[in-house]
Formats: C-alpha cells, sequence, structure tokens
C-alpha cells in the first residue's frame, strides 16, 4: 500500500503576480523550486495565508533568483499581488518509506529569498 505524505513545501511566499490570461498553474522561482525539492509540472496545493483558499495546480519553472511567485489562469482569481502563500507537495510512499523520510522546507523572506529557520 502506498500514502500520500507531505514531501515539500515553500512557506509564506509573497505573490510577485497574477496572470489571468496565462493558461494555468504557478510560476516558482527555480531556487525556490529546488529547495522545496518541487519538479516541474508537479501537483501543489497552494494554501493563502490572506483569505483561506486552497487550491491545487502545476509547477511552472521560474526565473532563477528572480524570487517570483505568479498565479496564473483561473487561479489568479483566487490571489492578490502581495498575498503570503504556502506552497506544498506530497508524495506517494511506502509506510516504510514515509517513517524516515524528511520533507524539503524553504523558508522565505518578504522578497522571496531563501532564509535559514
Amino acid at each position: 500500500m502506498l500514502i500520500q505524505r507531505f514531501k515539500g513545501k515553500i512557506h509564506r511566499a509573497r505573490v510577485t503576480q497574477a496572470d489571468l490570461n496565462y493558461m494555468g498553474s504557478i510560476t516558482i522561482d527555480e531556487d525556490l523550486m529546488d529547495a522545496a525539492g518541487l519538479y516541474e509540472g508537479e501537483r501543489v496545493q497552494i494554501v493563502n495565508n490572506n483569505n483561506g483558499e486552497r487550491l491545487e495546480t502545476y509547477v511552472i519553472v521560474g526565473e532563477r533568483g528572480s524570487g517570483v511567485i505568479c498565479l496564473n489562469g483561473a487561479a489568479a482569481r483566487r490571489v492578490q499581488v502581495g498575498d503570503i502563500l504556502i506552497i506544498i507537495s506530497y508524495g506517494l510512499m511506502t509506510p516504510e518509506e514515509a517513517k524516515v523520510f524528511e520533507p524539503k522546507l524553504c523558508y522565505v523572506d518578504e522578497n522571496n529569498r531563501q532564509v535559514t529557520h
């Protein structure tokens, strides 16, 4: 049996853009993706701390070092630039794997630059 377990997250990222006319997804700075163990095309859950919205979408690679967090398409209606998000990924693993797995946590400052926590 496989269980779905928390795999990684970007904690308290600030929305830098919202593009309603894009086809969909979330664009994330590649440095932040690496720090949280996210992959291009990976399904993620987005939690908006400002309004309580929760949604799922997939990741698009953003320019490395840019700090970009851009909600695209319909998801752009669920955020405002400046909103604080938690971006969460999950993975399927056996119960044995889940017991020893260490998720990747990426904490960011107000400019979406990774900080130690």
